[in-house]
């Protein structure tokens, strides 16, 4: 089934979806530079040349000179390990182990989901109208705490409804503030590629957070020492975030 709705969305986007609002004879949605009631059609950039795949290690690479780059790889790093890593793969193990039913602690898993869907819209709103370093600041803090919180809980609806809501409200509110930043940075052509590098920080955090996680249960008989850990390192997200600067795209040469 999920094979199916891949190809659907894959065959949707071939068929409809174009790059930008010049390809359809629009111009882009939001005022001009000028301040006026629209923005003028952003010119098509020049051919990049090469394949896809030296484009993109190209950027890597000249991404890689600039201190904004690794401040967000490092952030995306501890947020996935925060997230995808340690709470969608440690969570229900983790009630389980302080007695509450699996089922029910899905259900407080389902919970966050509902707060992280309002969440990360209001943040995509916040991100266009206040400084995004100082958002991810409050965010990456948030998270924290709350993770520290959590094994101090008595894992009851009560105890859990003060961590799924929390936690939920900021789950994904990372995503548009760093992807703003990105884009402020390196450019709207670039930034695109730059954010898949600085995504992909964000899978590899999430892999060593399911992975250690899964060794302090294995040897030590407890994931608290894990979700310490992990809120800690959002803490220190949280301070990197400080060092962001959302300065011009010129932090990278023209790829010819």
């Amino acid at each position: 089934l999920l094979c199916v709705l891949l190809a659907t969305a894959g065959v949707l986007v071939w068929l409809f979806m174009r790059d930008r609002p010049a390809d359809l004879g629009l111009k882009p949605f939001g005022p001009g530079e000028s301040g006026g009631d629209a923005q003028a059609p952003l010119p098509r950039p020049a051919s990049t040349g090469g394949s896809v795949a030296a484009v993109a290690l190209r950027t890597l690479r000249e991404a890689a000179h600039t201190s904004t780059f690794w401040i967000l790889f490092s952030t995306f790093f501890i947020c996935g390990a925060s997230t995808n890593g340690l709470i969608q793969t440690h969570f229900i193990p983790f009630c389980s182990d302080n007695g509450l039913a699996e089922v029910a602690a899905a259900g407080v898993l389902a919970t966050m989901g509902a707060f992280d869907f309002f969440g990360t819209v209001a943040s995509g709103w916040l991100s266009d109208r206040f400084n995004p370093g100082r958002l991810l600041f409050w965010y990456y803090g948030l998270r924290g705490l709350s993770l520290i919180y959590l094994p101090f809980a008595d894992f009851s609806y009560s105890g859990l409804s003060v961590f799924a809501l929390f936690y939920g409200l900021d789950w994904i509110a990372t995503v548009p503030p760093t992807v703003n930043i990105t884009i402020k940075v390196f450019g709207r052509e670039k930034g695109t590629l730059v954010f898949g590098w600085v995504f992909a920080g964000h899978q590899l955090g999430a892999a060593a957070a399911a992975m250690g996680a899964g060794l302090s249960r294995t040897e030590l008989a407890t994931y608290v020492p894990a979700f310490i850990a992990a809120g800690a390192l959002c803490i220190l997200a949280a301070g990197l975030t400080l060092r962001l600067t959302a300065s011009p795209a010129s932090a990278l040469r023209p790829t010819v």
